[in-house]
């Protein structure tokens, strides 16, 4: 007989234990098992849990008591949140757990998404939360995490707590019972970054090498997919990279909100992976609604994408001062490289007509990119705009190329 699938139930049992029993519960009717672990700290559990507090802090190499006179709510939750992971991967290694859900406000959230964060892509998550209609990036990174806003606070069981709490017990239910077994991968696997304002290139290299016989992956580079993409890269398997939005270099280094950290565009080029840049999207920087936009901003050119995103011009100097940044990391470079530049536009903003047009941005980038550039690398400027097809069709047909030389 096929064992009941088994989920981990991630609460503060201290104070969401009501809540945590009703999940359990609502799970449990549809066949899934559920173990809890308990990550409270001060008041007693309501009910016993399969991995008690005091397991917690002995996995993150501290006594309860201990935790308990810190005195700093946040270095205590910090302590707990560090033994619940522990606990969980411990589990998960064991195949005791095929999914895991959540609940709570910003600490339970804390807690349950940080679990959620070190199990591997494609392993069902549910966070039940106040937090989700939050900016919800600092609790999902770049795990596929499924944040389900509680509405009301999570204090007690109501007409709606118990709706919510029920629907996100069965969106996990749903998950562990209808799973399917890994696909083969005997595909050679790439990654694209793109933009909505550069997509038509990325599509059209996406196109050319499916029918190369490559597996395409494509990350949208609002930040956390810059991330996502160099986790993947530094996990191995990647055959090629063409990174063909590097706005998210601009966004780092002079305040923009789609920052993907120091070691954006980095992964690759240490590693030696064939790779293709091109200077997508860094024509303007990503912020927030327009007139948050016009005092962060002041005097730039601005488009409005949508009542949450305004673009502004990026300055002279900073796409000067990006280009050296970009040849910098070619010249570290541990692998073969090449670099395509638009010299009609880099995305759908920059060019003849768009709100961000300036055609003199694209030449003062060839000529600081090729004088602050050291090593000999393929390095082409072409008569075409980023979302032309002949500028697809010479990314998709260069990245072969170093594949295949390597």
């Amino acid at each position: 007989m096929k064992p009941l699938p088994a989920v981990l139930l991630v609460a503060t049992m201290d104070t969401k234990g009501e809540e945590a029993r009703f999940i359990k519960t609502c799970l449990e009717s549809v066949g899934v098992s559920v173990l809890i672990l308990d990550g409270g700290i001060m008041g007693m559990p309501a009910f016993p849990a399969t991995v008690t507090r005091e397991s917690v802090a002995e996995a993150a190499g501290r006594k309860l008591s201990d935790i308990q006179q810190l005195g700093h709510e946040g270095e205590a939750m910090s302590a707990m949140v560090e033994g619940a992971v522990n606990r969980a991967l411990d589990l998960h290694r064991d195949g005791r757990i095929q999914g895991v859900i959540g609940l709570g406000g910003s600490m339970g959230t804390t807690l349950g998404s940080a679990v959620m964060r070190a199990m591997p892509l494609g392993f069902p998550k549910v966070m039940i939360t106040t937090m989700a209609s939050r900016d919800t990036r600092p609790f999902v990174g770049t795990r596929d995490i499924l944040m389900l806003h509680s509405i009301c606070d999570l204090s007690g069981l109501n007409r709606i707590t118990r709706m919510i709490l029920r629907n996100g017990a069965m969106a996990l239910a749903g998950m562990v019972k209808e799973t399917e077994p890994p696909s083969v991968q005997d595909r050679p696997l790439i990654t694209i970054s793109t933009l909505g304002t550069s997509e038509a290139c990325a599509v059209g290299v996406r196109k050319i090498l499916q029918a190369d016989g490559y597996e395409v992956v494509t990350f949208h580079t609002v930040g956390s997919g810059g991330e996502a993409m160099e986790e993947m890269i530094q996990a191995g398997d990647v055959s090629g990279v063409a990174d063909l939005s590097l706005h998210e270099l601009m966004d780092h280094r002079f305040g923009g909100d789609y920052d993907a950290g120091p070691e954006r565009g980095k992964a690759a080029l240490k590693a030696g992976i064939p790779t293709v840049l091109a200077p997508g999207n860094i024509d303007f920087l990503v912020t927030g609604p327009l007139n948050h936009a016009k005092k962060r901003f002041p005097k730039r050119p601005c488009h409005t994408h949508n009542a949450a995103i305004t673009v502004v011009r990026s300055l002279k100097e900073e796409v000067l001062e990006i280009a050296e940044v970009i040849a910098d990391m070619c010249n570290r470079s541990a692998g073969p490289i090449a670099v395509l530049i638009p010299l009609k536009g880099f995305s759908a903003f920059d060019r003849e007509g768009g709100p961000l047009y300036d055609p003199s941005i694209p030449p003062l980038f060839d000529r600081a990119f090729r004088d602050a550039l050291v090593k000999p690398i393929r390095v082409a400027s072409l008569p075409c705009h980023i979302n032309d097809e002949p500028f697809a069709e010479a990314v998709a047909r260069e990245l072969t190329v170093l594949i295949k030389e390597r």
